[in-house]
């Protein structure tokens, strides 16, 4: 895969919308591309995490077990998998499969880091991202605890 094809890919998921044009050419051009089988294991549960990956074709199999099952999470192109993982030590919360023959991106938390070092602006963008999830998440768990105790 090209490049260019690498970076319009890329600019796909929403995470990395919030990267310059150059911090996103350094991501396409320093990540590793996975070629994977169907059947073919990314990830097991449990396992530390040393970064997050972009389905760039095929689907994968996210298993809350070992095993693939009825409960599995199947993601398709451009998502991103681990995307905790990029930002710190984590252990994969499932286990991911091949459901079929696939290309994943391997962004390394490592080149995740050097990129926010060096692009302050998309790292800023980055941070209002991830503030705005986290601010959400908290206002749902917050209606849960309301509802709980109402109910």
């Amino acid at each position: 895969m090209s490049l260019e094809q690498d970076l319009r890919n890329l600019s796909q998921v929403p995470l990395f919308e919030a990267f310059e044009t150059e911090a996103l050419r350094i991501l396409a051009f320093s990540a590793e591309t996975r070629l994977l089988r169907a059947g073919d294991l990314l990830f097991s549960k449990g396992e530390p995490s040393d970064g997050g990956y972009v389905v760039l074709s095929g689907s994968i199999a996210l298993s809350p077990s070992d095993a693939p099952g009825p409960e599995d999470t199947i993601v398709s192109p451009f998502a991103l998998i681990g995307e905790i993982a990029l930002i710190s030590a984590t252990e994969r919360a499932s286990t991911a499969t091949a459901l079929e023959p696939a290309a994943v991106l391997k962004i390394s938390r490592a080149l995740f880091h050097r990129i926010l070092n060096e692009y302050p602006q998309s790292a800023m963008r980055i941070r209002g991202i991830i503030s705005s999830r986290l601010s959400d998440f908290v206002r749902q768990l917050d209606e849960v605890r309301v509802s709980s105790f109402s109910g």
